[in-house]
């Protein structure tokens, strides 16, 4: 008999077939309710064609402090604005949540109010959330009740970063282009999602103030940098993924040997990061998988600096997305971390 309940709130978008998908198979974690906004009462298969056969559950909708009712764990794929009401309403449940949207990774009132175009609604709440990086925060996860999952390209970002920001080397003006897929802007039709358009395309989004930037900077200031950053996003013609590219400089007695053994020691002992010896990072090596690869070239030196370019590249909807959330859910419920999450996606 599997030990813990779970439910996923915003069951029926991208991130959502991805949690559904693989708590299915969760050896420990028994999937018992699925809620979503639409298609409620039909089976899971009318919006997760996948899922096909493999479950009995229908989408639910019932008011917050139900939909949590048995539960031992909460997943959700929610807008900000729905989270906070969830969150408020279960405080005084004994329930761990995992919340993958922006609404508590920020501490900074100022900062969200700024990058999620209002005040927070609920700002008190924001204390209660640990930051659910695990290559960062994995000891407080693991003793956290409510975690916040971070942004697909925070993660990416962050896991690029943060080995030469505890290193000291990461210090003064950071450029970041990150290109990303089409799933990343969620299940519902866009403009800039539509296929004729997205597929032969390439255009830039929100440059130099998008939602994720202060939670990289703060994520890296916690590993001890001191960073200005300058992100901006690029949306691609692909469906899953994200590859991202920093600019830094670092001191010219810095060695470019050194550089690639910098990431090879930080994540030696980490299962789910990865960096290749004879190449560098690309989106087909990690797409539906839960790694993230990283990796790293010196370039010219000039002034006294050496300039240092990294890598990076994920799978925004599972190690950037559901299949970090999932990550953080083992570690919360003292489960090895690695449970459903090893598989290797497909190639090509």
């Amino acid at each position: 008999m599997k030990r813990y309940r779970a439910g996923v709130l915003g069951g029926s978008g991208f991130a959502g077939a991805e949690l559904v998908r693989r708590l299915l198979a969760h050896p420990e974690v028994e999937l018992v309710r699925v809620c979503a906004a639409d298609h409620v009462g039909e089976p899971l298969a009318s919006a997760l064609p996948h899922l096909e056969g493999r479950t009995n559950l229908v989408f639910e909708n019932p008011p917050p402090a139900a939909a949590v009712d048995g539960l031992d764990v909460v997943l959700m794929g929610l807008p900000h604005g729905a989270s906070i009401e969830v969150v408020d309403r279960v405080l005084d449940r004994d329930v761990r949540v995992i919340d993958m949207s922006g609404a508590f990774r920020l501490k900074d009132r100022s900062a969200y109010e700024r990058f999620y175009g209002g005040p927070h609604a609920r700002p008190e709440l924001l204390e209660h959330f640990v930051y659910g990086l695990p290559e960062l925060n994995r000891d407080a996860i693991r003793g956290a009740r409510f975690v916040s999952s971070p942004g697909c390209f925070a993660t990416s970002i962050e896991l690029m970063l943060l080995p030469f920001a505890k290193r000291g080397l990461l210090r003064g003006s950071v450029q970041v282009v990150g290109v990303t897929g089409s799933s990343g802007s969620g299940v519902t039709p866009s403009v800039t999602t539509h296929h004729p358009t997205r597929s032969v395309n390439l255009r830039t989004y929100r440059p130099l103030s998008h939602q994720h930037a202060p939670e990289i900077v703060a994520a890296l200031a916690a590993a001890g940098a001191d960073i200005q950053l300058d992100f901006v996003p690029v949306s691609a013609p692909l469906a899953r993924g994200i590859f991202a590219t920093a600019f830094f400089h670092v001191p010219a007695d810095t060695s470019p040997e050194a550089l690639p053994e910098i990431l090879r020691a930080a994540y030696a002992d980490e299962p789910f990061v990865r960096v290749p010896r004879s190449r560098l990072p690309e989106v087909v090596a990690v797409a539906g998988s839960n790694y993230a690869e990283v990796g790293v070239v010196a370039g010219a030196q000039r002034d006294g600096m050496q300039l240092v370019t990294t890598f990076a590249a994920l799978d925004n909807l599972v190690k950037g997305g559901a299949g970090q959330a999932i990550q953080n859910l083992n570690l919360m419920l003292g489960l090895p971390e690695t449970l459903t999450l090893e598989d290797p996606g497909g190639y090509p």
